[in-house]
């Protein structure tokens, strides 16, 4: 009458699964399905992530066992429940394990030794049983406790039949009257003892008034399979009396007994099928197993030793896979050491997301160490094996337990950086057009004319260009934008250094020429200007043209430089051609300088080359500068350290070169005269 083990033992598996209980305790009886329960269901949990913290034998009571041997080897198998660090301990026995697990538990107490409140699960093979004397014993341990039973319901008239038991009235049953007498601590009339008892049993006892723990008016698993199996011997031998009886003639006087031999029976009981009072089909498989299912039950016990089982869940072969095991988690009492909170049981705490659990050297399987995840991954999950990336345009948040889209990010008017530096590139180009017009409002004073005043506004006209190039590196890019930034960018530096390199050497060669039998005078005027600049731009402009033809800057997106962001660039296509533009720019910007340092000590009256010293000065230090702080940051603040840059050294060489000038032109317009420069000329001298 007991159903297939394998939905009995796959619902205890599925139970663990669901609350995750991954480190447990086992305790089993050797009993008949002890050997098939240690080999192999337990090794069927293995390979479900479920390991043991212990497995222990509990030994059984028998008249040949030593009982002080018996009970020293329990003690020490109990004691390894109690001190485990498991809080679920799996039970495998018959109807004597709760009698024997009570034992234990009692002496514990009285020998002072630790007692954990456990949540034991208990398979459908145990039944609660206690002997007389354990009738006053603590019922708790046993409170939130799960155990499996054969699907039972309550049969209509059943708790009315108990209330009618009477031995004074049933003399023929003698087990009702040893019962009567265990259960009421009575003695019958016809005992040889009953003049010596205080308490005679009249058989108007109650069975409702006895505890819980010594007898329970409601039908449970174990008295419902017995109630089946005698409607289905009962079935079976009706079949076989049926068909028996087609053989004989009643009428010629044969009758019927029942000597056939047991065997002949099984035929009969394995086609048996029947609904039986409570409504339910009781039939067999073709193993002639009762086709049936489990009840999962949750104990809840109270202090008058009475206790409650709570249908929670339930094994049913026959509903549909997914339904097969069902469990109602909310209905179910936890031991109170638990404050009702689901327990765990795990070799360790639960690796929480953003962390991944790698396996304990010597440990068994589900026994690790958690380790956060590193830079760039995530796990979303409680006990993941391992951390995984997120997804292209999404990064880890702080936690690395979720994947947070990225934003883009560019260097825009909106944002404060991208304001200021506009401003200070609209500002920076008024300026300079202030200039220039202060320098073509006196375009016939000495001051101006020195040096070449073409040359002069030429480079007044290329800085102006080069503070409004720097406004092509903010904003969103796109193609045109990204063709022109570099571009724009190197051709107007390059013109501008190349008016600082041709206004050097003018005033180097107008001072050699002035040297009796020099040939310089021919170089001196605008022929050499003019090829200066005009190899110094000219250069850079076929630089640019090849680099645009072979490999052009295009719009592109950069998802790794920046954790957070999506960075919109301009991809430079070839970071050769790149560093050719930069290398050219730097090379004119090194002779320029050279030029200029060479020509430091010429008479002041006539001579820029100081200024331009310097102004070439600040101008290297920038760009020299720009190289490390450009390669060590990411995203848009590239693009602002460029256009700085840009800033920075155009202003230089604005402030450096005509500052002085404009000094001369605004405050001292006296020294503005070709007369004060003479003078000033023999003073030197």
């Amino acid at each position: 009458m007991f159903p297939n083990s394998n939905h009995h033992y796959h619902g205890i598996l599925e139970l663990l699964i669901h609350f995750r209980w991954t480190w447990i305790g086992v305790i089993y009886l050797p009993v008949k399905t002890a050997d098939v329960f240690v080999h192999s269901v337990l090794p069927l949990f293995s390979q479900n992530g479920i390991c043991f913290a212990f497995i222990e034998r509990f030994p059984k009571m028998s008249s040949s066992n030593n009982i002080a041997q018996v009970i020293a080897k329990g003690m020490g198998s109990f004691n390894v429940a109690m001190t485990s660090t498991a809080n679920v301990l799996v039970v495998h026995g018959d109807t004597e394990t709760m009698m024997i697990l009570r034992m234990m538990l009692h002496l514990s107490i009285f020998e002072n030794r630790p007692v954990e409140k456990k949540i034991w699960i208990m398979t459908a093979q145990m039944e609660f049983t206690s002997l007389s004397f354990q009738r006053d014993w603590d019922l708790d341990f046993i409170h939130g406790a799960i155990s499996f039973a054969i699907h039972s319901v309550e049969v209509p008239g059943f708790q009315e039949f108990l209330r009618r038991r009477n031995p004074q009235v049933e003399m023929e049953d003698g087990f009702l009257k040893d019962f009567w007498k265990d259960t009421f601590k009575c003695w019958f009339h016809d005992s040889v003892s009953h003049k010596k008892a205080e308490n005679i049993c009249t058989g108007e006892e109650k069975l409702e008034t006895l505890p819980g723990s010594v007898f329970e008016m409601s039908m449970n698993g174990h008295s419902y399979s017995v109630y089946n199996a005698v409607y289905a011997v009962a079935h079976a031998v009706h079949a076989m009396w049926l068909s028996t009886f087609r053989q004989r003639n009643p009428m010629n006087g044969d009758t019927w007994k029942l000597n056939q031999r047991p065997w002949q029976l099984h035929h009969f009981l394995r086609n048996v099928s029947f609904n039986n009072t409570a409504g339910e089909e009781v039939s067999f498989d073709q193993n002639g197993e009762l086709i049936a299912g489990f009840d999962i039950i949750n104990w809840v016990t109270f202090p008058n030793q009475s206790f409650l089982r709570v249908r929670v869940g339930r094994i049913d072969p026959k509903a549909p896979p997914n339904n097969i095991f069902t469990i109602h988690e909310d209905a179910i009492v936890w031991p109170s050491r638990f404050n009702q909170a689901r327990p765990l049981s795990v070799c360790n705490g639960i690796c929480r997301p953003g962390y991944s659990r790698m396996k304990k050297e010597g440990e068994p399987f589900c026994c690790y160490d958690c380790f956060p995840c590193p830079e760039g991954k995530i796990s979303g999950h409680e006990d993941m094996d391992d951390c995984f990336p997120c997804p292209e345009g999404y990064y880890p948040n702080r936690d690395h337990s979720l994947c947070i889209p990225k934003v883009i990010s560019f260097l825009s008017y909106e944002e404060i950086l991208g304001a200021c530096l506009a401003a200070s590139a609209l500002s920076l180009s008024l300026i300079t057009a202030w200039v220039l017009g202060i320098f073509l409002k006196y375009r016939d004073t000495p001051i101006v004319k020195a040096n070449n005043r073409d040359l002069t506004y030429t480079l007044l006209m290329s800085l102006l260009l080069s503070f409004l190039c720097a406004l092509l590196f903010i904003g969103r890019p796109e193609k045109v934008m990204c063709l022109l930034r570099q571009t724009a960018f190197s051709i107007i530096f390059s013109l501008a250094v190349s008016c600082v390199l041709a206004k050097t050497t003018t005033v180097v060669l107008a001072f050699m020429a002035t040297k009796p039998g020099s040939r310089m005078k021919n170089w001196v005027g605008k022929r050499s200007t003019i090829c200066i600049v005009l190899f110094g731009l000219l250069v850079q402009a076929t630089v640019c043209t090849v680099w645009l033809a072979t490999s052009p800057p295009f719009p592109d997106s950069d998802m790794h430089a920046v954790t957070e962001e999506i960075v919109l660039q301009c991809n430079e296509g070839s970071v050769v051609w790149f560093y050719c533009v930069l290398g050219f720019l730097g090379f004119l910007a090194m002779v320029s300088f050279a030029v200029a340092f060479l020509a430091r000590k010429l008479p002041d009256s006539f001579n820029e080359a100081k200024f331009i010293t310097f102004s070439m000065v600040v101008f290297c230090s920038v760009w020299l500068s720009f190289i490390p702080a450009y390669l060590s940051t990411k995203g848009k603040y590239m693009v602002a350290m460029e256009i700085f840059s840009i800033l920075s050294s155009s202003g230089g060489l604005l402030v450096c070169i005509f500052s002085p000038k404009l000094y001369i032109l605004m405050l001292k317009p006296e020294w503005n005269n070709k007369d004060w420069l003479l003078r000033r000329r023999k003073e030197e001298k």
